[in-house]
C-alpha cells in the first residue's frame, strides 16, 4: 500500500519527517518479487540491444529479494534531517543538513530522472563538513536536497502544471522559507534545467549555479552548419555523435513519458521488476562504463535504494509526468525551447556520457567555470562523488 504524509494546504510551516516505511509495504514487495512473471529473452547477439536482458534483471531482482536490506538504507536516510512543507498546495519533501561551520554557504542540490535524493548521499558529508573529510572548512555548505514534486515523498501531485519553471519557483520559495537570502544551486539531468531556472527567477539570491549531466540550455538539438562543424574540437564532435546515438537509440523513454505517463504508470506501479528494469536500463546506458554492468559504476545497494524511492511512493507515473508537463508547456521551457540568458555565474562539469558543449552553453548562460573529466558519468554524485565535490568547491570559491 502506498502511503504519503500530506501537509495542510496553505500551511507554510516546515514539519520534521521520518521515512519509517510500514512492514506491510515491504512484505508486499517481497511477495511481488517472488512471483514475478519473467519475459522470454529476445534473440540477438547483443543481449542489451533490445533492452534489459531477462537473465540480468532476474539475477538483480533476486539480489533485491534475498540480500538487499531496506531497513539499513532507511536508517541511513533517516540519519539526515528530513522535512515536509507545503508550497503552492504541493507537498515538498527535502533534506536539510546544516554545516558545523558558521560561514557556510547554503547550497541546494537538485536531482533529475531517474534519480532522487539518494543520488547525493555520498556528497552531503564532504560538502557540509569538509574538515572531517580532509578538506578546507572555508569550502563548507549548508545543504538542502529537495525531491522534485511528483518524485519520492514530494507526492502526490497537487494538480497539473508542475513544469521545470514552476518547480524552480517552488525551490526559490523553499530557500526563502528556510531563511537563506543568498545561496548556490547544483543540479544534474533535469536538475541542470531547474537550477539555471532558479537563477533566472532570483538572480539576486542565487550566487552561482553548478551543473552536470546538462542538456537543455547547454547544447543544441539543431545540426551544426558545415562552417561550425569545421571549428569544433574532437571532444565536441564526440558529444555530437553521442547526441545522435541518444536520439536514435535511447529516446523511447522520453517519448512515452512525454505523451502517455499514466499508461506507463500502471505497469511500473504494479510490478517491482518492471520498475527496476525501467530505471536500471539508464544506469547501464548513462554511467561511465556503458560497456559494463550498472554495478561497475554504482553500488548495487545504492542503485536499489534509488529504485525503492520510486517503488515505495508509487511515483513512477507522477515522475514521468514531469516530462509530459515539459513538452506540453504552452509557455515554453521544453527541451528545445529558447531560453533567456542567465546573468548568474555558472559552472559546468562534463563527465563521460555528457553532451554539453561550451559554445552552445554560453548562449544562454554566463559560463565562468568549465571542467571536463575522463571518468564518471551521468550519475556523477553516485559514481565519482569525490570528483564532483571538488569541482563544486572549486567553482563556488569564485562566488562566495
Amino acid at each position: 500500500m502506498i502511503r504519503t504524509v500530506l501537509v495542510m494546504t496553505n500551511d507554510d510551516r516546515v514539519h520534521p519527517f521520518k521515512i519509517d516505511v510500514p512492514q506491510a509495504d515491504l512484505d508486499d514487495l517481497t511477495e511481488r518479487l517472488a512471483r514475478t512473471r519473467w519475459a522470454p529473452e529476445l534473440p540477438g547477439d547483443d543481449p542489451w540491444a533490445r533492452g534489459v536482458p531477462t537473465a540480468y534483471l532476474r539475477e538483480l531482482a533476486t539480489y533485491w529479494l534475498d540480500e538487499y536490506d531496506w531497513r539499513t538504507q532507511e536508517a541511513r536516510l533517516d540519519e539526515l534531517p528530513g522535512f515536509l512543507t507545503d508550497i503552492d498546495g504541493q507537498p515538498v519533501h527535502f533534506l536539510h543538513v546544516r554545516s558545523p561551520e558558521s560561514g557556510a554557504l547554503p547550497l541546494m542540490l537538485v536531482h533529475g530522472w531517474p534519480g532522487s535524493i539518494v543520488e547525493f548521499l555520498d556528497v552531503i558529508g564532504p560538502l557540509t563538513d569538509p574538515a572531517a573529510h580532509g578538506g578546507d572548512p572555508a569550502d563548507a555548505f549548508h545543504v538542502v536536497v529537495p525531491s522534485i514534486p511528483g518524485f519520492g515523498w514530494s507526492s502526490p501531485l497537487s494538480g497539473p502544471g508542475w513544469t521545470a519553471d514552476r518547480v524552480a519557483s517552488a525551490f526559490v520559495d523553499l530557500m526563502a522559507r528556510l531563511g537563506y537570502e543568498r545561496y548556490g544551486v547544483q543540479g544534474g539531468d533535469y536538475g541542470a534545467i531547474i537550477a539555471p531556472a532558479m537563477g533566472r527567477q532570483a538572480p539576486d539570491a542565487v550566487a552561482g549555479i553548478h551543473v552536470n549531466a546538462a542538456t537543455g540550455g547547454f547544447m543544441s538539438f539543431a545540426p551544426p552548419s558545415d562552417d561550425e562543424l569545421a571549428t569544433m574540437t574532437d571532444a565536441e564532435k564526440v558529444r555530437l555523435a553521442r547526441l545522435g546515438h541518444y536520439a536514435q537509440e535511447q529516446m523511447g523513454y522520453v517519448q512515452l513519458q512525454s505523451t502517455r505517463p499514466q499508461t506507463l504508470a500502471h505497469g511500473l506501479t504494479d510490478s517491482p521488476a518492471g520498475q527496476l528494469a525501467w530505471i536500471v536500463e539508464k544506469f547501464k546506458e548513462w554511467t561511465g562504463d556503458p560497456g559494463g554492468l550498472p554495478e561497475a559504476s554504482v553500488d548495487r545497494d545504492h542503485l536499489l535504494t534509488n529504485v525503492m524511492l520510486y517503488w515505495l511512493t508509487g511515483t513512477a507515473g507522477s515522475s514521468a509526468d514531469f516530462y509530459y508537463e515539459g513538452t506540453h508547456d504552452a509557455a515554453g521551457g521544453g527541451w528545445g525551447a529558447e531560453i533567456e540568458r542567465s546573468p548568474v555565474p555558472t559552472g559546468v562539469a562534463v563527465f563521460p556520457q555528457d553532451i554539453a558543449i561550451r559554445r552552445y552553453a554560453e548562449v544562454s548562460n554566463t559560463i565562468t567555470h568549465w571542467s571536463e573529466f575522463d571518468e564518471g558519468g551521468h550519475f556523477a554524485a553516485m559514481e565519482v562523488p569525490d570528483l564532483l565535490v571538488e569541482d563544486v568547491r572549486t567553482f563556488f570559491r569564485t562566488v562566495r
